[in-house]
């Protein structure tokens, strides 16, 4: 009498784990490529963003100008040969964490998305500003702005890069582009309360105005149908 086969215990259990396994694993990918296609949609406006930074902060003093790339400069110097301040980025985390507290998805983006220390900078310079305003206080302060940023910046930078298991980098791609984007974007609300000639709504018009017209570029070159 032949003996009948039995399916072994948990063989079931173990086919669907894997089946869900991959299926995450799509999800994983697809969520990483998806975050991919929108840094690549968002680099016109970096570039936009760049450019019209710089014709705006053209209205700044050349004192002005001075200031703010020599702290931009002066952090790289240190990063690069002195030490890597990341305590001083660290603290910044922090600081955030505790400000966004009431909303745990804002704890994990802000503390990469938002400049602290340029920000609150800007916030102290205001209050000094509205008491006793001068051309010596406006530029230390700029020269804070471009160290700030320039911390900010790197070391955002660098925790992105960082992170494993990026398929395509698009962590990297939109999550840097992101930061940059609203990096700049703050600053020049600060300096444009700072110099009269530095418009914030300008910049941002044109920043807009050429990412679009690259995307619309691009668009027109692949799609085009020649007659």
């Amino acid at each position: 009498m032949e003996e009948k086969e039995f399916p072994k215990p948990g063989l079931g259990g173990n086919v669907v784990a894997e089946a869900k396994s991959k299926f995450s694993g799509f999800l994983s990918w697809l969520f990483s490529f998806t975050k991919f296609l929108f840094g690549v949609f968002l680099l016109p406006f970096v570039y936009g963003s760049t450019v019209a930074f710089l014709k705006q902060f053209n209205g700044v003093t050349s004192t002005g100008q001075t200031f703010f790339w020599s702290g931009a400069i002066s952090f790289l110097l240190v990063y690069l040969f002195i030490c890597e301040p990341l305590s001083i980025y660290t603290r910044g985390h922090k600081i955030l964490e505790w400000v966004f507290s009431f909303f745990r998805p804002l704890v994990k983006v802000a503390p990469y998305l938002l400049p602290i220390y340029t920000i609150l900078l800007g916030v102290l310079y205001l209050i000094i500003a509205s008491v006793a305003k001068s051309a010596d206080l406006t530029n230390n302060f700029v020269f804070l702005f471009g160290f700030t940023l320039s911390l900010h910046l790197v070391f955002s930078a660098k925790t992105l890069r960082s992170k494993k298991g990026d398929f395509l980098k698009g962590n990297y791609i939109f999550g840097f582009s992101f930061v940059y984007i609203t990096s700049i974007l703050i600053l020049s609300f600060f300096l444009s309360l700072s110099f009269e000639k530095f418009s914030f709504v300008s910049l941002s018009n044109q920043a807009y105005q050429i990412g679009r017209g690259i995307i619309i570029g691009v668009f027109n070159q692949l799609f085009s149908v020649k007659a």
